[in-house]
């Protein structure tokens, strides 16, 4: 096998790794979905403030009715908690492991959210057509795909013009403190080859979404950024 082979194979069994439903997936929705515990470890392991990730999921619930939401990828439905019980929107919770997805649709239930399709679906090959949601939302994501770029401009292809890409990432230039856990991730297939700040907005662009809000909280960084109208 040549060298780009092996990068291609490596970046390959990320995908893999999540497809398994890794244990990390669990704890990650349980943190979330317990706000004072997620605060005080959000704080102490990677000195971010998780209420910019529910503030980010509140968006979902001003949409104005008949919107179109894609949540890639839903893991467990933690962006959920932005969506009321009888909002006129659809929403599609799309992942690329079954069983991500079964635990979403079994927080949906528990919400009362009866309007949440799901949608098992690679990242890079989305079953929609263009221009087909308002509203993308992408949470602690970006860093397990293998190739970031394509997977944002497969999200836009799917936004709408005037459209929403809302999201979050662990990022290659937050830090040498955080160094560490972006080797241990990488070296257990978790996470992603990721990107800087600088590429992370370079993406975007190249996407067609100009001018990227990116916020950055300890290792965590936010970014919202609106599709170019035509």
């Amino acid at each position: 096998m040549n060298l780009s082979g092996l990068v291609r194979g490596r970046l390959d069994g990320v995908s893999d790794v999540w497809k398994a439903d890794h244990p990390w997936a669990t704890l990650y929705d349980f943190v979330v979905e317990h706000e004072r515990v997620g605060r005080l470890l959000w704080a102490g392991g990677i000195r971010s403030d998780i209420r910019l990730l529910y503030g980010a999921a509140d968006e979902i619930g001003r949409l104005p009715p008949g919107s179109a939401v894609l949540d890639v990828p839903c893991g467990g439905g933690v962006a959920l908690r932005g969506l009321g019980p009888g909002q006129d929107v659809r929403y599609v919770a799309a992942d690329i492991a079954p069983a991500m997805i079964e635990r979403t649709m079994s927080n949906a239930a528990r919400r009362g959210l009866d309007q949440v399709e799901p949608a098992q679906a690679d990242v890079e090959h989305l079953p929609f057509a263009d221009a087909t949601f308002d509203l993308v939302v992408s949470f602690t994501g970006l860093h397990c795909f293998p190739r970031p770029a394509a997977a944002i401009a497969e999200i836009a292809r799917v936004l709408k013009p005037g459209g929403i890409l809302t999201g979050s990432a662990l990022l290659n230039d937050t830090g040498v403190l955080y160094e560490p856990m972006r080797v241990v991730g990488r070296a257990g297939g978790l996470l992603g080859p990721s990107g800087t700040r600088v590429e992370l907005a370079h993406w975007l662009a190249q996407a067609g979404f100009p001018e990227p809000e990116i916020r950055t909280s300890g290792a965590m960084v936010y970014f919202r950024a609106a599709r170019r109208r035509a």
